[in-house]
C-alpha cells in the first residue's frame, strides 16, 4: 500500500465564532456533506489566530491548516478580519521558509449565511491537500497513531473571549 493512496489528511480549521463557525454549524444542521478530515478550532476572531497556532498545528501533525473568518465589512471586532489578512501574509512567508507546500495553508472569508461556501471551501481544501500528499516530515507514528496530538489551551495561549 502506498502512503499517498491511503492518505486521509488531518486538517486543522480555525473558525471565527461569529461568521465561519456558524456557517459550519448551519452546514451540519442542513446535512450538507463535507470532508470529515477537518478538526475545527473555534476562535473568537480570525484576527486572533497567532502564526504560532498555525505552526504548532503543523508541528503536531496537521497536513493542512484552514483559517476562516468574517468578510472585512462583517467583522464583529471591526478590524479583526483586516488583521488576519496581514497576519496571513506573514504566515504564508513562515510556511514557505519552513518548506511546507503553500497548498497546505488557506485563508477564506465566510459569513454565517454561507454554509454552502464553507462546505465548498473545506472540500476544495481537503482535495488540494490530498493532491499534495502526506507531509514528508510527518510520520503518522509521531502523531499518535494517525491522530493529531491534542494541543492544550495553555500551549495555544489564551484566546480572549
Amino acid at each position: 500500500m502506498s502512503r499517498k493512496k491511503d492518505f486521509e489528511p488531518k486538517i486543522v480549521t480555525f473558525a471565527c465564532n461569529w461568521c465561519s463557525y456558524p456557517a459550519a454549524d448551519t452546514a451540519g444542521v442542513g446535512r450538507m456533506q463535507y470532508a470529515p478530515d477537518i478538526r475545527i478550532v473555534r476562535v473568537m476572531c480570525s484576527g486572533r489566530v497567532d502564526p504560532a497556532f498555525v505552526l504548532r498545528a503543523f508541528e503536531r501533525g496537521a497536513d493542512g491548516v484552514l483559517i476562516t473568518g468574517c468578510h472585512l465589512v462583517d467583522c464583529h471586532y471591526l478590524f479583526g478580519a483586516r488583521v488576519m489578512e496581514e497576519t496571513y501574509k506573514s504566515i504564508q512567508q513562515l510556511v514557505h521558509l519552513l518548506g511546507i507546500e503553500p497548498e497546505r495553508l488557506r485563508y477564506e472569508q465566510i459569513s454565517a449565511a454561507e454554509a454552502a461556501k464553507f462546505v465548498r471551501v473545506v472540500n476544495e481544501f481537503v482535495e488540494s491537500v490530498k493532491k499534495v500528499g502526506p507531509r514528508l516530515d510527518s510520520d503518522p507514528g509521531d502523531i499518535g497513531g494517525g491522530k493529531m496530538t491534542e494541543i492544550s489551551g495553555d500551549e495555544m495561549g489564551s484566546i480572549p473571549q
